[in-house]
């Protein structure tokens, strides 16, 4: 599988193994289930795996260090700026406060200083049993960005000099924030989830900003949550978490109509659309089981005609 190198050598595969459902993500995914599509990512040749402290409580990192502990030449990427701290009243679930299916016995706390940073680093090293994280992102400082430009990087930063980080990073779901990071920072790379997808595209500047100033982009939720992981986009399909507009079922069931016309699915073009900007070095995808990492590396080999490209703009 190719592969690019992010920042002073932290290379990752084009397809990355998004963890978020190893932390149970909306259900829960059993402990066989979790390695298995963690061994069939390693097996298929992805070397990538995307986790965080958000995901499950630290379920999502605890797992993905087990089944990695034996399985050399990998990259792992964590986040920062969400600590875990003891519930003190817990409901028995996360699920409606979090979104995961655990016991909700600890609660997340925003928190992007310099102290924070260091104490979620050094949280996600012990869960992780690894003595040096790959990639660390501050993860989501939407209503933080002040703290995390003046103090969330530079605590990355001071990390990577150290060599207890091999780059650094933010992970977001908007692109303004993110950008202002590249044009105030010294980080590596941006993980943007949905902004730059078959069907939103407003990420451009970030991406275009990227570009210039030399910094990698890694993209997730390429499907856009659901609307674009099936050939056929069901009436019901969601977008972004929510129920999809009609307007956006319109248009995805259009490409998907422009994509069988040349023998390809509408879930192929979406996954290595985001492959195609000069900036963007790999697209990670929310990995379940087996058989979805297999249909994952299927879809990322499927040629698609530059018809389809063109037609899609």
């Amino acid at each position: 599988m190719k592969s690019s190198t992010i920042g002073r050598g932290v290379a990752v595969t084009e397809l990355g193994f998004g963890a978020a459902s190893l932390g149970n993500l909306y259900r829960a995914t059993s402990d066989e289930d979790a390695r298995g599509a963690v061994a069939a990512a390693y097996d298929a040749g992805v070397r990538y795996f995307d986790t965080a402290p958000h995901y499950g409580l630290g379920l999502s990192e605890t797992r993905l260090g087990a089944a990695l502990a034996s399985r050399p030449d990998v990259v792992i990427s964590t986040k920062a700026g969400r600590l875990l701290e003891p519930n003190p009243a817990p409901t028995g679930s996360d699920l409606a406060a979090g979104g995961f299916d655990v016991p909700d016995l600890l609660v997340r706390r925003f928190d992007f200083s310099r102290d924070g940073i260091l104490r979620s680093i050094e949280s996600s090293l012990e869960r992780l049993g690894v003595d040096r994280i790959d990639i660390a992102y501050l993860h989501d400082p939407d209503d933080h960005a002040d703290e995390a430009v003046r103090h969330g990087a530079p605590a990355l930063a001071e990390l990577r000099e150290q060599g207890v980080i091999g780059a650094i990073g933010v992970g977001m779901n908007q692109w303004q924030v993110p950008l202002r990071l590249v044009q105030e920072t010294d980080i590596d790379v941006v993980m943007l989830a949905g902004r730059w997808t078959l069907l939103d595209r407003s990420g451009a500047p970030l991406l275009d900003a990227c570009a210039e100033h030399g910094v990698a982009v890694v993209v997730a939720a390429p499907y856009n949550s659901g609307l674009l992981a099936k050939p056929r986009p069901p009436q019901d399909a969601t977008y972004d978490y929510d129920q999809a507009a009609p307007e956006l079922i319109r248009r995805a069931r259009a490409m998907a109509d422009l994509c069988e016309q040349h023998g390809v699915t509408l879930p192929d073009a979406a996954l290595q659309f985001p492959l195609r900007h000069p900036a963007v070095v790999s697209v990670v995808a929310g990995l379940r089981t087996a058989a979805q990492v297999e249909e994952s590396v299927r879809r990322l080999g499927v040629p698609v005609p530059e018809d389809v490209w063109r037609a899609i703009g």
